[in-house]
């Protein structure tokens, strides 16, 4: 038993190297919320989330506020029932997946170390496949993207992401990219959503010849009804992101057959719990899954790159924005390569933490 005795809540906002810019807005500093665990076991689970305010309706200071609400329902539980506690989340409030993935996470490192496993072994995973990130060319001025794609390639990323979705200018910051950095490193667009379903179609098939490997989101999540025939038009494989938050969605996409791969994120599904629950779709329709995030850390990437680890099904990975970060708070955890490979602790739970010094510097409650 590991009741849950304490739960300590930060505020985290960390400056980014530059702003970070996509169809959906410009940020210039990851606001994110740590959530740490304490039972009456003695063992300390951690977890991180970074809100989206565009994509999930959420922010550091809402993240703030909910999460007490959500740690009086939680305290006195026993955390290694994780799929009680996540009932008991919903119960309090609906939605808000950001602020309770954060929750889920530090309630997984629990359990894993309990069980004296790390996160993957948890989670019945294994080392057996290489963690090759992509790294992000934000949305810009097609000179400035193909710059960027040049020093991305020079750095010694293996894959180049690029943000897009402004129909207008698309077309010429990849054909600039492509002219800087050759044909042959693959690229993965994400449109955020900036397409009408009207000219999605278009401009996939003008940008076929630039050897794609897929398209995240091409049009409104609110317009998935949409997507089966994108993708049937499409010479690009489409990937369902924004439009892809849980189970329920996931499976609503499989029947519509509106899309190739999932791209799953801790903070749109509320976490691991539900996470393996798309996972488990996917094994079964044979669709392959990006792992990707928002601005967090490299512990809520240590908590993805566990998860990573424990389905065939999860074949790319978008893990760069803690690259991105002007600080690095988190002991332990994931490492990266000078080409983006990456290596995942093997010590109990998630293997990673937050120093204390940088958690003494913070805004906090304690519930």
């Amino acid at each position: 038993m590991a009741a849950i005795q304490s739960i300590e809540i930060y505020k985290s906002p960390i400056l980014l190297k530059e702003p970070f810019k996509i169809s959906l807005g410009i940020l210039t500093h990851a606001e994110n919320v740590i959530v740490k665990i304490n039972t009456e076991k003695g063992i300390t689970g951690y977890g991180e989330c970074s809100p989206f305010m565009t994509i999930n309706g959420e922010s550091m200071d809402t993240c703030f506020i909910v999460a007490q609400y959500l740690a009086q329902v939680l305290k006195g539980k026993e955390a290694l029932n994780i799929e009680n506690c996540m009932q008991a989340m919903d119960g309090v409030i609906y939605a808000n997946s950001s602020i309770k993935s954060a929750f889920d996470m530090a309630l997984y490192d629990i359990a894993a170390q309990d069980a004296g496993l790390p996160l993957y072994a948890f989670l019945n995973g294994k080392k057996d496949k290489k963690i090759i990130t992509d790294y992000t060319v934000s949305i810009d001025g097609a000179q400035k993207m193909a710059d960027d794609a040049v020093k991305i390639k020079a750095a010694g990323f293996q894959v180049i992401k690029v943000k897009l979705g402004q129909y207008e200018k698309d077309l010429e910051r990849i054909r600039m990219i492509r002219e800087a950095v050759g044909m042959e490193i693959p690229l993965r667009i994400d449109a955020n959503q900036g397409w009408d379903a009207s000219n999605a179609v278009n401009i996939l098939n003008a940008l076929a010849p630039y050897n794609i490997q897929h398209c995240e989101e091409p049009i409104p999540r609110w317009n998935y009804m949409e997507l089966a025939g994108i993708r049937q038009q499409s010479p690009i494989k489409i990937m369902a992101d924004e439009s892809c938050c849980d189970h329920h969605d996931a499976q609503r996409l499989i029947d519509l057959k509106a899309c190739d791969y999932f791209n799953v994120k801790l903070g749109k599904s509320s976490g691991i719990f539900t996470a393996l629950k798309i996972v488990q779709l996917a094994e079964t329709e044979g669709i392959k899954i990006q792992l990707g995030g928002f601005l967090e850390s490299r512990l809520a990437f240590t908590a993805a790159a566990h998860l990573a680890l424990a389905s065939d099904a999860i074949v790319y990975f978008d893990f760069d924005t803690p690259l991105m970060f002007v600080e690095d708070p988190v002991t332990g955890g994931i490492t990266y390569d000078n080409k983006g490979e990456i290596t995942v602790p093997g010590t109990p739970g998630l293997g990673a933490g937050f120093d204390e010094t940088y958690l003494k510097g913070l805004i906090k409650v304690v519930v």
